[in-house]
């Protein structure tokens, strides 16, 4: 398991549907990897609760690192 497939485990089961759809869809496989409407999922995760304290705000900012 790569690294940002461990981040998108933590996302897909997370419970918020911004990041946990897409992520879900990511980890399932070619037909569901949306490249454009994850980012944006995650880019949108981060604006919202990117700096609230939690363990998610530094996986957000990951992730879309290794997704550039």
């Amino acid at each position: 398991m790569t690294e940002l497939d461990t981040i998108l485990e933590k996302f897909a089961a997370c419970g918020w549907d911004l990041i946990a759809v897409p992520s879900k869809k990511w980890l399932d496989g070619d037909s569901g990897r949306d490249k454009a409407a994850l980012i944006a999922a995650i880019r949108e995760a981060d604006t919202e609760c990117g700096s609230c304290g939690c363990e998610f705000d530094p996986l957000y900012k990951r992730a879309l690192e290794l997704l550039s």
